[in-house]
Formats: C-alpha cells, sequence, structure tokens
C-alpha cells in the first residue's frame, strides 16, 4: 500500500533535523561536519525537489485557498537552494562554513516548523485519505529520478531558476 504523502515527508524532515543536531553538538568534529553537510545537501536536494515537482503544484491545483502558503514555500525553497549551492564549494575548514550551515539549519527548521503545524494539517483537512496516497506515490516516483546533488542538471535549473527569479 502507497504512503501518505504527508507521512513520507515528515519522514524526511525527522532524518535532516536528526543531522540538524549532530553537526550543533560541540563534540562533532569538522571532519564529521562536512559528512554530515554532505548528507544533509543530498537530503535537502531531493526533498526541495519532489516538494516543487509534486507537493506543491498538487495542493495549488486540488486546494487553490492554500497558494499563499505554497508560494511563501517556494521562497523558503529558494533561500534554501541558494545556500547549499554555497556550501557544495565550502569545506569545514572555510571561515563562514559553520556559520552559513547555522542559517542553513536556522531556515530549514522554520520551513519544516510551518509545515507541520500549519500547512500539513491545511492540506490533511482539505484531502482525501485516496488523494493523500495518490500523491505519496508521486513523491516516491519523484524521488526515485530526483537529482541528489544541486550541481546536477534538474536541481541545477531549479537553483538558478531560484537565484534570477
Amino acid at each position: 500500500m502507497s504512503q501518505d504523502a504527508i507521512v513520507m515527508l515528515r519522514e524526511d524532515h525527522k532524518e535532516v533535523k536528526a543531522l540538524f543536531r549532530e553537526f550543533q553538538k560541540s563534540t562533532t568534529t569538522d571532519a564529521r561536519k562536512g559528512k554530515i553537510v554532505e548528507k544533509v545537501i543530498e537530503l535537502l536536494t531531493v526533498h526541495t525537489y519532489i516538494e516543487n515537482e509534486v507537493m506543491y503544484p498538487r495542493v495549488r491545483e486540488l486546494l487553490p485557498e492554500l497558494e499563499g502558503d505554497v508560494l511563501e514555500s517556494y521562497e523558503e525553497h529558494h533561500v534554501a537552494d541558494v545556500l547549499v549551492m554555497e556550501l557544495t564549494a565550502m569545506s569545514p575548514g572555510d571561515e563562514r562554513f559553520e556559520a552559513k550551515t547555522t542559517v542553513l539549519i536556522e531556515n530549514v527548521t522554520h520551513h519544516i516548523d510551518e509545515e507541520e503545524s500549519d500547512w500539513f494539517p491545511k492540506v490533511r483537512d482539505g484531502l482525501s485519505r485516496t488523494q493523500l496516497r495518490e500523491i505519496g506515490e508521486e513523491l516516491a516516483a519523484a524521488k526515485e529520478r530526483a537529482p541528489r546533488r544541486p550541481e546536477q542538471p534538474s536541481a541545477l535549473k531549479k537553483t538558478i531558476d531560484a537565484v534570477i527569479s
């Protein structure tokens, strides 16, 4: 049986937030922080891709009253995309690596909190279980084809669009 779209997105959120917590521990070494950021970049690249390509367009279509929420989410992804692209060119030894990662963590955490406390309940109230499972199937398919790195063509196009929009 396919999974509910919101459940899938919450699982992604949990995984990213766990990495954020590990990054912020005072005992985490620079080398480990570099590996964590690499994994965060991969997860966020996939997650923003599937939300931008599937979840947001479907919600806009099915629940036009949530248009403002969707547009705000696109903008929050834009900020994350720019930070992710900048972080891909950095290493843990760079002066601004820790600061830039902290700003990414703050922005993404705000986005996650807003989605989970405000947006997801509105979507769950507005869509049927069947619709949420259908969108979940679409998300799963998009995840399979999603870019894993921001410099991959499908992710790069999204980032360039974000930067010049």
